[in-house]
């Protein structure tokens, strides 16, 4: 999932209150904190989009995450505990059968949406479907689906593998083939429910109506968003959902600014709770000084940041250029550039994840990077290097640039938005998509997730693409998709420590570093209680006034 690119009727503090006593949801209260209150906080961009079917940056996933809940959720809990895959709409966990092929849930009875209409067992399906439609960069992990890929192409119909009863909350998923990581994929927003009233394009600026502990009563994707307490959390979900908190917070506002620094000065003096974005580089040391154990916590990441190099380019499907480029990338430079919130690296899993084995294929030498130039016989020296506007990723654009000129090459910095980044440099059909910056943080844990959406060329997309470099390796994609088959042993785990190394012999991306996150809150706010999800980051539920 891509970060750093880059919440609902109103109920007073005694409805909180009872909320937090009365219902079956985890109520996260604290003895040591208040109940109440409105959360005020900025993102320097807007997320690519706020409709579940759609979102693919942790800013979205995070503004998302206590909206619109799956059949399947994530523990609300920090570090490893986090990444346990727990029912969320559905009774219990998928009954499994047919060797692994038949996954069978039932929804809880009772449940409603936001606007208090029924959660329906075909409402399911729907999700699917409209995640297809809209050619989410999600829909990769469902295509196993029976009858999805062939929807996939065509938009019309059903999809045969899955069958359901509203009478009953019965559902059935039937797959083509096992898929060791169906359950995390259950558990992501993709295909969380909604009514089968939403309409089939994105739906951002109308919010839909979800069941989770907060709702979106306004979103202006220039300016922010507003989230309120879900009245029908109180009145029905949070006493029949166990295992997701009812959020301490009444309120929670976001607004778009793109002046880091300002948002520091914001949290300093109190008009500001808390900053998405970690404190910008001229201003880390001195918060992480003053301010670490207080108001700003370290998280790490499971992510990879990495420039991609297209294929389709007539410079960079040479393979001797993809290479010379990451021996022309000294990752140590780019830790500079990110002051020191980087752990260098050269290859695609970080480290202490599953599947991690360090090696070394390109030690930074820039005469073996301008020989291996020479020996390309590349005769397009015309380049455009693509990157957003927030530091430190437009100084790692502008890093790269100079790099490519230093090999002779006419390099043109492409500096764009951080609100649409994505959405522009995942269009296929923008033209000169040649190499750029981009990032990853994991959707789950498990390497599946850094190889499936990212670098398996079947799942290529005209639009909200995630395989960047579009390369398209059939021996490559195969294995990919075998390994997603089976569970995750010791021995499959060194077959993508393999599968890991055989990608960057091909310089598929020049990986530079692994990030490190942080956590930086006002001081009226206990940062204790702040839970840090793996998978969704700051977790609104748990962000409580002293």
């Amino acid at each position: 999932m891509k970060t750093l690119g880059t919440v609902l009727s109103l109920l007073g503090l005694i409805v909180a209150s009872a909320l937090a006593l009365g219902a079956c949801g985890s109520s996260s209260s604290s003895s040591s904190g208040k109940e109440g209150g409105t959360l005020k906080v900025a993102d320097s961009a807007a997320a690519d989009y706020l409709d579940p079917q759609l979102s693919y940056t942790a800013d979205g996933w995070t503004e998302m995450w206590n909206t619109y809940t799956p059949l399947l959720t994530y523990k609300h809990a920090s570090g490893t505990a986090g990444s346990t895959v727990i029912p969320g709409l559905a009774e219990s966990m998928p009954k499994i059968t047919n060797g692994g092929k038949t996954y069978e849930l039932t929804l809880r009875k009772g449940l409603k949406y936001s606007d208090g209409s029924s959660v329906k067992a075909s409402d399911f399906p729907y999700a699917v479907k409209r995640m297809f439609v809209l050619d989410s960069g999600g829909s990769g992990f469902y295509t196993d689906i029976v009858g999805a890929a062939q929807f996939q192409k065509t938009k019309k119909g059903e999809i045969s593998g899955i069958k359901t009863d509203d009478a009953t909350g019965k559902i059935t998923i039937d797959l083509t083939q096992p898929r060791g990581t169906f359950n995390n994929e259950l558990a992501l927003m993709f295909v969380a429910p909604v009514p089968q009233s939403t309409p089939m394009k994105d739906q951002s600026a109308n919010p839909i109506p979800g069941t989770g502990p907060y709702s979106f009563v306004s979103n202006n994707p220039r300016t922010g968003f507003t989230l309120e307490r879900n009245p029908q959390w109180a009145k029905n979900n949070g006493k029949i959902i166990d295992g997701i908190p009812s959020g301490h917070v009444d309120k929670i506002v976001l607004t778009i600014n793109k002046n880091d620094s300002s948002q520091v000065d914001d949290v300093l003096n109190g008009s500001l709770n808390w900053m998405y974005n970690p404190p910008p580089p001229d201003r880390y040391a001195e918060i992480k000084s003053k301010y670490e154990g207080t108001q700003f916590r370290i998280e790490s990441s499971p992510s990879t940041y990495y420039y991609w190099m297209n294929y389709k380019s007539p410079t960079f499907s040479n393979l001797k250029v993809r290479q010379a480029v990451n021996y022309a990338v000294d990752p140590e430079a780019l830790v500079r550039i990110y002051s020191g919130q980087l752990k260098p690296t050269q290859q695609i899993l970080p480290p202490n994840f599953p599947g991690y084995k360090k090696y070394t294929l390109y030690p930074h030498n820039m005469t073996k990077a301008k020989q291996l130039i020479a020996e390309s016989g590349v005769k397009d020296k015309d380049v455009t290097v693509w990157t957003d506007d927030e530091s430190p990723n437009d100084s790692a654009g502008a890093y790269l640039q100079d790099v490519l000129k230093k090999l002779g090459f006419n390099a043109q910095l492409k500096q764009i938005s951080a609100d649409n980044y994505f959405t522009v440099i995942g269009n296929t059909s923008t033209p000169d998509l040649d190499i750029g910056f981009s990032d990853w943080f994991q959707d789950y844990p498990h390497p599946n997730d850094f190889f499936d959406p990212l670098l398996n060329g079947e799942n290529t997309l005209p639009t909200n693409n995630q395989i960047f470099s579009q390369n398209n390796t059939p021996a490559l994609n195969q294995k990919i998709s075998e390994l997603a088959r089976g569970q995750l042993t010791p021995s499959v785990e060194d077959q993508y420590a393999t599968l890991d190394k055989e990608f960057m012999k091909q310089a598929v991306w020049a990986p530079y570093g692994n990030r490190t996150l942080a956590l930086f809150v006002s001081s009226d706010i206990n940062l204790d209680s702040v839970i840090w999800n793996p998978t969704f980051e700051a977790d609104y539920t748990s962000f409580q006034f002293k």
